[in-house]
């Protein structure tokens, strides 16, 4: 008896040749197709050299690492600050920095859906302030924790609910994507994982040390004593003396800092990937005190 399968060589109905036109269009297809990727992986390349040799921070805590801009960083170190001024925990840090990067990816938009604007995308129209009131990060936070401390049992409750309420989000499950990112963002800014964060950064403009001082006071309630290019700054603990460290290096790129000293640790502003981590400067120093040393 026959085979019904075709012979190697014949013709059967699956093996014949496709019309002309459908060829070509095959071919367009595939040629699509493989363009595409190419524009993919050529712009994860421009994505991976972005990370490994421009402007870059690393956030480390609990075995986790996550990468962020120093636009990112220091708008996250406005927002943990405010926290810390209100003497909220860090959960409450954690919360508001998850919901900023699901609304703005950590950057103050001038724009967004209807009339949302800055970090956290507030709606005038909704109570959430003026325009220009919104788009000042620190009274942005501000509105945020108002409303957050309103939400029973945020401290314990999923991230993603907790901040659902605050923003009535169309996409109410998002917020949980970012949760591992905020969390590290907040144990570093908030001094519970010291030296865990690091920002490799090119040169710095010269830094005004009057500036400086009235930042550190107004978003963190510390009080610095100019001297030769450099502040100092006296805190009460060690964990508070992070809080400071970790803000500097967090706000270095826009305040022209380029050393930190606390503890026997210093980092240094440089644009190698050895200042994205703090290294050890063998100095018994106090651990309450922190230097912040400025571009001149």
């Amino acid at each position: 008896m026959g085979s019904s399968r075709p012979v190697a060589g014949g013709t059967s109905r699956a093996a014949r040749p496709l019309p002309v036109g459908r060829y070509r269009l095959r071919r367009l297809l595939i040629g699509s197709a493989v363009a595409a990727l190419l524009v993919a992986l050529a712009g994860l390349g421009l994505f991976t050299v972005r990370w490994a040799s421009g402007p870059t921070c690393q956030a480390r805590a609990g075995g986790s690492t996550f990468a962020f801009t120093p636009e990112q960083t220091g708008h996250a170190a406005t927002i943990t600050a405010e926290a810390i001024r209100r003497g909220l925990p860090a959960r409450a840090a954690t919360i508001a920095l998850a919901t900023a990067l699901q609304e703005s990816g950590l950057r103050n938009l001038d724009y967004g859906d209807r009339d949302s604007v800055g970090l956290f995308q507030q709606r005038p129209s909704q109570g959430w302030g003026s325009v220009p009131q919104i788009m000042d990060p620190t009274y942005a936070a501000g509105a945020f924790y108002d409303a957050l401390v309103k939400v029973d049992d945020y401290e314990s409750r999923p991230i993603t609910e907790v901040a659902q309420e605050v923003q009535r989000s169309a996409f109410p499950t998002a917020y949980a994507d970012h949760e591992g990112e905020g969390r590290v963002l907040a144990s570093t800014l908030t001094g519970h994982s010291p030296a865990g964060l690091g920002c490799r950064l090119g040169r710095a403009a010269a830094a005004d040390p009057a500036q400086v001082s009235a930042v550190l006071g107004a978003q963190l309630g510390v009080s610095a004593t100019a001297s030769r290019g450099a502040l100092t700054v006296h805190t009460s603990s060690a964990t508070r003396a992070w809080q400071v460290a970790s803000w500097a290096v967090a706000q270095a790129e826009r305040y022209g800092i380029v050393a930190v000293d606390v503890a026997d640790k210093r980092w240094e502003r440089a644009a190698a990937g050895a200042s994205l981590v703090w290294q050890d400067t063998q100095e018994s120093a106090d651990g309450t005190t922190v230097t912040l040393h400025l571009a001149p």
